[in-house]
């Protein structure tokens, strides 16, 4: 597996490029921005993008889908309880920044236990809501991309629209810490962790 991230937009959000050694197929998840770069960064591993992913509809995560896709012709994927923040400033926090921008619909739709599949690969959709009502975690072999759901000692904020607390905690507890201790932890901000790190360290969670 072909894994890089790199930090984009103004809050410097994870975005992942995941690609498939064989086929050089490839996913992008959380296109937070910085289009250019995310591409530049396909084209120096040779991938070809299949799949747009959006773990949340909050524009930090979403700001390069219809940039991105128009230029690879990737799909773009969400969760159905998320897919009305594309189409909304409000919910998807543009205004919150000043902003009114709104993007075009996905292409599919996401629910809990879906596989998205390029080349030899494939992702698990787990339905990770509390962040917001539609937020997904994205479980590969070993490793799972978290998106705003859980950091490293610390968890997604829930004080937006849509957000809960409880629901959140209940999404870290039994999908997430219910994976191996050594699942390498993917998050949509800051750095890396690990299920057995979060669940022994994280002030959230004791």
């Amino acid at each position: 597996m072909i894994l890089k991230g790199i930090p984009v937009g103004p809050l410097g959000a994870n975005c992942y490029v995941v690609g498939c050694e064989k086929t050089k197929e490839a996913v992008v998840i959380d296109p937070g921005g910085d289009v250019a770069r995310i591409r530049m960064l396909l084209a120096e591993q040779g991938l070809s993008l299949k799949y747009i992913i959006d773990t949340h509809g909050h524009i930090d995560h979403i700001a390069a889908n219809d940039d991105l896709r128009e230029a690879t012709g990737a799909k773009i994927l969400i969760h159905e309880a998320d897919s009305g923040m594309l189409g909304d400033s409000k919910l998807n926090l543009a205004s919150f920044m000043g902003f009114s921008t709104t993007f075009k619909p996905a292409d599919k739709l996401l629910t809990d236990g879906d596989f998205i599949e390029f080349g030899e690969l494939k992702l698990e959709v787990l339905h990770t809501p509390g962040h917001t009502p539609g937020g997904i975690s994205l479980k590969a072999e070993g490793a799972v991309f978290t998106g705003d759901t859980l950091f490293n000692g610390s968890i997604g904020r829930t004080d937006f629209p849509g957000g809960d607390f409880d629901t959140l905690i209940n999404s870290i507890i039994n999908k997430l810490l219910a994976l191996p201790d050594d699942t390498n932890i993917y998050p949509g901000h800051n750095s890396q962790s690990t299920v057995e790190a979060e669940r022994k360290f994280n002030p959230f969670l004791r």
